[in-house]
């Protein structure tokens, strides 16, 4: 994409409005813009990090055998009503009605419409198991939204349901969501860590958040150092396999890491002490079983192996897809902008020209665009008259990965410069070399599926 034909609508100076760095600075990059409160419109540099944080969620999700659909905003209040929910959910849920005077309400969650998908259409055991899940717009209606996407009233949600005979199989279905989200995370360069939590108005016993550490976060959490070091890593993952998911989920639930509302003083104190931790965690996630909280009352029953009607074992599994951009920017960015991982990137490489108009420089700056684009590389090309200093002070507010820098100084000598964001620190390498490492950078991530090493843990000569 050529910068003079995209629309950027950056700001220079932080809006009075936002409270957070995330916020701060989705504004000032013109990711998003408020509609409302807690409402944006997802302008074309937040809408391309959107849907890149979905086709991962997407392909973690059926690499782990879920299956994708996807349900209305509005929903029919008479299942809520069904299912015990409608009058305990409290003033969160946005409650309305159409022509006909019929109660309805804009989706908070799913939890009702999909148990009566079920029940419609699946009626014996040897259809289990099943886990359906769609990524789809929600709302709540907060009652102070604040913070930009991290607490906005309207989100962009994954939700998966699984719908299980007994409650060993469940709880099976709990593990694989556990560790095709750890997987999720990865691969957007985040350490989001699994935590008791507690199961609020979706119910249930078993709960998990997955928290992200950040001093901005909106809940205090007391945790282990150590759980800070384990990672999923490249580790292949048979889902089918029960033994091996309940591994890793007591891999990475052993060590004591719990929201406040699960904390417990008592147990806390057995960890030592050099070990201890509280900070504020940003919820990027959250897995729940329920039992037959569900599919008892609204009659989701499949006929057993002894031809008896079962109710089903069901468990709900979150993802804020929305919030998930304000977490990476509130864990990567410094004081001149957004620092993005390369798993989730708008771009890939961003092609500064210094002198706009040159015919050497204009020439080399339209070759790497090519040369990167024939690799099946996006960069952004700033092809603006725009002065240097502008032209770098916008490249690092919208926090590319990696900047090739084309002036006609080094253009003398053969050279460009390929310079990290993360690091600062810089190379000079003949066009095509750098092409050729920037290529290099992406290729064995490129594919659909493969895992991502979170940056902050390389050096720069590493990749080069």
């Amino acid at each position: 994409m050529r910068l003079s034909r995209y629309f950027l609508p950056v700001l220079k100076e932080n809006p009075a409005e936002a409270q957070i760095v995330s916020h701060r600075l989705m504004l000032r990059a013109g990711m998003i813009k408020q509609a409302s409160a807690g409402i944006y419109s997802w302008l074309p540099l937040g809408f391309k990090v959107l849907r890149n944080l979905e086709r991962i969620v997407h392909e973690e999700q059926v690499r782990a055998g879920h299956i994708p659909m996807l349900m209305p905003t509005l929903q029919s209040a008479d299942l809520w009503r069904e299912s015990g929910r409608y009058d305990d959910y409290g003033e969160e849920m946005l409650r309305l009605s159409d022509r006909h005077g019929r109660d309805m309400l804009y989706g908070p969650t799913n939890e009702e419409l999909i148990t009566d998908i079920f029940r419609s259409h699946v009626s014996s055991y040897k259809d289990l198991p099943l886990t359906l899940y769609h990524i789809q717009w929600k709302f709540r209606d907060e009652i102070r939204p604040r913070f930009g996407v991290m607490r906005g009233r309207e989100f962009y949600m994954k939700d998966g349901y699984n719908f299980d005979l007994t409650k060993e199989d469940a709880l099976h279905a709990y593990n694989r969501h556990l560790v095709s989200y750890l997987r999720t995370y990865e691969r957007m360069g985040l350490q989001a860590i699994p935590m008791r939590a507690d199961s609020g108005p979706i119910g249930g016993d078993n709960t998990h958040e997955f928290l992200v550490l950040a001093e901005t976060g909106e809940s205090e959490v007391f945790y282990d150092s150590t759980v800070t070091d384990i990672r999923l890593g490249d580790r292949e993952i048979d889902y089918d396999d029960k033994a091996q998911c309940q591994a890793v989920m007591e891999e990475f639930t052993a060590l004591y890491a719990r929201t406040d509302e699960t904390h417990d003083a008592a147990v806390f104190a057995q960890v030592p002490q050099d070990r201890q931790r509280s900070a504020r965690g940003i919820e990027v996630g959250q897995i729940f079983y329920f039992g037959t909280k569900y599919s008892e009352p609204m009659g989701a029953t499949v006929q057993g192996p002894d031809g008896k009607p079962v109710p089903v074992h069901m468990g709900s599994h979150g993802i804020g897809v929305s919030r998930l951009l304000g977490a990476i920017i509130e864990a990567s960015h410094d004081d001149r902008g957004i620092i993005w991982p390369e798993g989730v990137t708008p771009f890939h490489c961003g092609i500064v020209n210094l002198k706009q108009g040159d015919d050497a420089t204009d020439a080399a700056s339209n070759q790497i665009y090519a040369a990167l684009s024939a690799a099946g590389l996006e960069p952004l090309y700033d092809d603006t008259t725009e002065r240097a200093g502008g032209k770098f002070a916008t490249m690092d507010l919208i926090g590319l990965p990696w900047r090739i820098t084309v002036g006609p100084r080094g253009l003398k000598n053969g050279v460009v410069e390929l310079t990290s964001r993360r690091s600062g620190e810089s190379v000079e390498l003949s066009p095509e070399e750098a092409v050729k490492k920037v290529a290099g950078i992406y290729a064995p991530h490129h594919r659909a599926g493969a895992h991502w090493e979170p940056m902050a843990r390389q050096s720069f000569h590493t990749w080069l």
